[in-house]
C-alpha cells in the first residue's frame, strides 16, 4: 500500500530534518518550521483536491526530501548572537560557501567568528549563477534567487564554478562564460546580480575559487577556464564602487592537498577558515575606512 505525504513525513525523525537540511544546532527550530509546512500543504492539498493527490511514490519521495533539504539548508544563521541578533551580514553561494557547515567552519561562519557577528547563509551545494529550472531555482539554485530583503551592510557571494564544471564541463566554455560575465567585467549575470545587490545598499564581496594543487583532482583541468572567470571578476570589482574581489587563487601550494576535502573539489576546514579570513579582513578594512 502506497504511504501519504503526510505518513512518510511523520515517519522522518526530527533529527534527520536537522542533518539532512545542515542546519546549525543553534537553528533546530527550522527543521521543525518547514515540517509543520509540508505537512500543512499536504492537509490544503487534500481539502482541494483530495486522498488520491496524496499518494506519491518512491521517486516522489526522494523528490519530496531533497526540496527540503534545499529550503531548509538555504536559511542558516551562524555566528555569535545568532538567535538573538538581526544579521546584518547575507551569504549567498554555492557548495565552497556552504562547505564544512556541519562542522561550523564553514566560510560564512569563519566571517562570523572573525567580525563578530551573525551571518545569514543561504548557501546551496550545486547551486548555479545560470539555471532555468523554474521550482528549484527559486528555492536557490539560481544563485541570484538565494537574496532575501533585509537591512544587509554587506553580501558576500560565490557562484559560477558548477556552471564551468557541470554545464560545460571546463571545455569550449567561452559562450557560457560570456553569458556569466563578459571581459570587461561589465556585462552578464553575475554583474547584473551584483549591481542588484549594490542598489540595496549593501556593499558586496564576491569571492575566487580554490585551484587543485596539481594532484588527484577530477577538476584540474578547470584551471585556465577558473583563471579566465577571476580576471574578469577583478574587473568588474574594479569597475564597481562599493565591490570586493576575494581572490584566493595563490592559496594552494602545488602538491598541498591539505586546504581541500577528500574529494578535492571542495575545501577543507583549513580552507574555509582562510577563505573566510581573507574576506573578513578585506570588510574590516572596507569598513573602517
Amino acid at each position: 500500500m502506497k504511504e501519504s505525504v503526510l505518513g512518510y513525513i511523520r515517519r522522518i525523525p526530527f533529527a534527520s530534518f536537522v542533518r539532512f537540511g545542515g542546519i546549525h544546532r543553534k537553528d533546530t527550530f527550522r527543521a521543525q518550521f518547514y515540517r509543520d509546512l509540508l505537512i500543512g500543504i499536504r492537509l490544503a492539498l487534500r481539502a482541494k483536491h483530495g486522498a488520491k493527490m496524496m499518494r506519491i511514490g518512491r521517486k516522489l519521495k526522494i523528490g519530496l526530501a531533497m526540496l527540503l533539504a534545499i529550503v531548509v539548508m538555504g536559511c542558516v544563521t551562524v555566528g555569535p548572537n545568532a538567535t538573538t541578533t538581526q544579521p546584518r551580514i547575507l551569504a549567498m553561494g554555492d557548495s565552497m560557501m556552504a562547505w564544512n557547515g556541519g562542522a561550523d567552519n564553514s566560510i560564512p561562519e569563519v566571517i562570523a567568528q572573525e567580525l563578530g557577528q551573525p551571518v545569514m547563509s543561504r548557501a546551496i551545494s550545486g547551486a548555479h549563477i545560470i539555471y532555468n529550472l523554474p521550482i528549484s531555482g527559486s528555492a536557490g539554485y539560481k544563485i541570484s534567487n538565494q537574496y532575501v530583503q533585509g537591512e544587509w551592510d554587506w553580501v558576500v557571494v560565490n557562484g559560477g564554478g558548477n556552471d564551468l564544471w557541470l554545464g560545460c564541463g571546463c571545455n569550449d566554455c567561452t559562450k557560457r562564460m560570456n553569458r556569466m560575465i563578459s571581459t570587461d567585467g561589465a556585462q552578464g549575470e553575475i554583474p547584473t546580480m551584483v549591481s542588484q545587490l549594490r542598489a540595496t545598499g549593501a556593499k558586496v564581496v564576491y569571492l575566487g575559487y580554490l585551484r587543485s594543487p596539481g594532484v588527484g583532482s577530477i577538476i584540474e583541468h578547470c584551471r585556465d577556464d577558473g583563471d579566465e572567470l577571476e580576471k574578469r571578476l577583478a574587473r568588474m570589482a574594479k569597475g564597481m564602487n562599493g565591490v570586493y574581489f576575494v581572490s584566493v587563487a595563490s592559496l594552494v601550494p602545488d602538491g598541498d592537498r591539505s586546504f581541500h576535502s577528500l574529494d578535492m573539489i571542495h575545501p577543507s576546514i583549513k580552507g574555509s577558515t582562510e577563505i573566510g579570513k581573507r574576506a573578513a579582513k578585506i570588510m574590516k578594512r572596507a569598513s573602517s575606512g
